[in-house]
């Protein structure tokens, strides 16, 4: 497995929102991720900061790339824009962290 890192931005007093809407994670969302190769997804919230970080492990990068690809991934964007930093395509504003440590 591929272990990535990243993080995001929330927007100002979104941050209930943004866990509501993750609590109820559409079931298509959540087999897109698995048939993708994600597993193990998991992200955090500096409450303090508003940063997002996010983490992954994933089969393959060409495989994972493809899930941005995917309509459903578009919709779950979309459907997010409004509550956090995103680029023009509504995709979350989303900065690799680099690996620095890790402890099996």
């Amino acid at each position: 497995m591929i272990r990535k890192a990243f993080r995001m931005k929330l927007h100002p007093g979104m941050e209930q929102e943004y866990e509501k809407r993750h609590n109820a994670l559409w079931p298509e969302m959540k087999e897109m991720i698995h048939a993708c190769g994600g597993h193990n997804y998991s992200i955090f919230l500096d409450r303090e900061t508003l940063v997002l970080y996010g983490y992954i492990e994933i089969e393959d990068e060409a495989k994972w790339a493809a899930s941005s690809e995917t309509a459903i991934c578009r919709k779950w964007w979309d459907y997010m824009a409004d509550i956090m930093d995103v680029n023009p395509d509504n995709s979350p504003v989303a900065i690799d962290l680099a690996p620095v440590f890790h402890l099996d």
